[in-house]
């Protein structure tokens, strides 16, 4: 099997750019459903079903050790491939366990860096910013003064920000780039840049405030320190049988001022 039997070219596409740790556990999750696939497909009870079946491990090895080159996720990344003669079952059992062990840690980890970085939707917290995105097109849509190709990039951000509002957590990021985006072109909405300002800062007022709420539930301040990848079995660097170290290592318009609930 080829990187292209284990993920397709779009997959790739949509895997973060930003978030290294994230890339990688999605490359893998994909992966590991594609060989299951393959596996589940394959006559075990011959030599040509096993060997098929083998080579199928190999190539889901040596892509998830080049994936973890690409984002520089160790211990993965210092690892060496077999070669295909001295690859065996007992080399793909030894990986697969170590790796399961690693991306354990690496999606708690991920888990942990996404709530620093989220905030809680509350039913009353989706409602507030929906009037404000509410207003916000209005004020878009019934603008003169801006192009009718601006004005479909504007209308498209106000979308994906509440297609985001649909999740359990509101990532910082979708809010900075509406922000962003809005920020860009308040000479564009003429008479009613003022309204889309105040607009724009109740979302990032209420979104702040429900923050501070939400920090203030839990045990464990928001800045708590990056957690270091530990390897399977404490004190000893696991070694593979074809010579390779898996030992981790840390990572490094006034008109409408009545229509808006400010």
């Amino acid at each position: 099997m080829n990187i292209f039997d284990f993920i397709t070219q779009d997959e790739i596409d949509d895997l973060p750019d930003d978030d290294p740790q994230t890339a990688f556990t999605g490359f893998v999750r994909i992966a590991q459903g594609r060989l299951a696939e393959r596996s589940s497909e394959i006559d075990q009870n011959d030599q040509s079903g096993w060997e098929e079946l083998n080579e199928a491990r190999l190539g889901f090895m040596n892509v998830v050790v080049a994936a973890a080159k690409k984002y520089q996720i160790e211990p993965f990344a210092s690892l060496l491939v077999p070669s295909v003669k001295n690859f065996s079952s007992n080399d793909h059992k030894q990986f697969k366990t170590d790796l399961d062990h690693y991306m354990t840690q690496l999606l708690l980890d991920n888990s942990s860096r996404n709530k620093r970085d989220s905030v809680l939707i509350t039913p009353e917290l989706r409602t507030s910013i929906r009037t404000y995105v509410f207003h916000l097109r209005e004020l878009i849509e019934r603008s003169d003064e801006i192009e009718d190709t601006r004005r479909l990039v504007l209308l498209k951000r106000l979308s994906e920000f509440e297609a985001e509002l649909e999740k359990k957590r509101l990532n910082f990021l979708a809010v900075t780039i509406l922000a962003i985006t809005l920020a860009s072109a308040p000479g564009g909405l003429g008479a009613s840049a003022d309204i889309a300002s105040k607009l724009l800062t109740n979302i990032l007022r209420v979104v702040g405030e429900a923050k501070i709420v939400d920090e203030a539930s839990k045990r464990l301040p928001s800045s708590a320190g990056q957690m270091i990848i530990t390897g399977p079995r404490h004190g000893e660097i696991v070694q593979s049988d074809f010579g390779s170290s898996l030992q981790p290592r840390p990572r490094t318009s006034n008109d409408l001022d009545d229509d808006v609930p400010f």
